[in-house]
């Protein structure tokens, strides 16, 4: 136990079984249970680790794969069902330090809900992330900050993660993402449910591991994901749970926003084709509302901004 709490790790296995056994020796001790999920791994590392008879591994199968999402979902199960009460996920390739572990568990002992790493506070190993890689959660990084709601939190892709099991249980698992989406979608329903989210910095190894994951496929699905993402949380969050002053500016300033756009639009092609200069008073409408819109606008981005920062 860690200062009296059962901890769990969860490992996703999916093509990773020249790594997994190094993985497993890095667990410290005071880990009391540690699930494997194979995925329906080709190269059936469930069976691979199963055969080695580990002292506190449990091996989990799918029958068939669910994604990454899927795999930490199953385990997340698990180990509430045997009453854990901090999980964390790591993943088998070896990027991830499990000697690091005791960070993430300090956090959650002294409040956190929900920790995970973000290697965008180390410049050294910056260096070495792949450009792709580092370009992609860049530009990724700004859109999840709006669709969870977490302005203060990087690297949302960042899969070493640990929560407690009181926000654990409060989020419907069988609804949360079980592609590539798990962690962003993990992170827009723990705003939901108000849970304090917090970032550690923690450098990750690129060494020969290959990635399952398609950056055509992640470029197609992805900015859909996290729009319908943004419209739940907001809906749910602002207008279902509760309704405050946020929920007022959006009621207005959208309809004003995109009122004075159009309104602005139609006549300024009207003048174009026929040759005729509006009237003061039109032209005003339309500036009116997009700076009116515009300015509640900002100010439900600020009262979000702040209402994700619990600690």
């Amino acid at each position: 136990m860690f200062r009296g709490k059962k901890v769990a790790v969860i490992i996703p296995s999916y093509r990773v079984k020249n790594k997994i056994l190094s993985v497993l020796e890095d667990i410290p001790e005071y880990v009391d249970q540690i699930f494997v999920v194979d995925d329906k791994c080709p190269e059936k590392t469930g069976e691979f680790v199963a055969s080695k008879n580990i002292d506190r591994v449990s091996v989990l199968f799918h029958d068939e794969n669910q994604g990454v999402g899927g795999a930490v979902i199953s385990g997340f199960k698990r180990a509430l069902e045997l009453q854990c009460d901090y999980f964390v996920k790591v993943d088998g390739d070896g990027q991830m330090d499990p000697k690091a572990i005791e960070q993430f568990l300090e956090r959650l002992d002294l409040g956190s809900d929900y920790v995970k790493a973000n290697r965008f506070q180390d410049f050294v190993a910056l260096r070495k992330m792949p450009k792709i890689r580092l370009f992609g959660n860049s530009v990724l990084s700004f859109w999840v900050k709006a669709a969870s709601g977490y302005w203060n939190v990087m690297d949302p892709t960042n899969g070493y993660v640990a929560v407690n099991k009181k926000t654990l249980s409060r989020l419907q698992l069988d609804k949360i993402s079980k592609d590539y989406f798990f962690e962003i979608d993990m992170l827009i329903n723990l705003n939901i449910v108000g849970a304090c989210v917090e970032d550690i910095p923690l450098s990750a190894k690129y060494e020969d591991e290959q990635s399952s994951l398609s950056i055509t496929k992640t470029l197609r699905s992805f900015p859909q994901k996290i729009m319908k993402g943004l419209l739940k949380r907001v809906f749910l969050k602002y207008y279902i749970y509760d309704f405050n002053m946020l929920s007022l500016y959006l009621l207005f300033g959208l309809p004003l926003f995109f009122f004075g756009i159009l309104w602005g639009g139609v006549h300024w092609i009207d003048s174009i084709v026929t040759k005729t200069p509006k009237p003061t008073g039109t032209v005003m409408i339309a500036v009116l509302c997009v700076v009116m819109g515009f300015q509640l606008l900002l100010q439900a981005i600020n009262i979000d901004i702040f209402s994700g920062r619990k600690k």
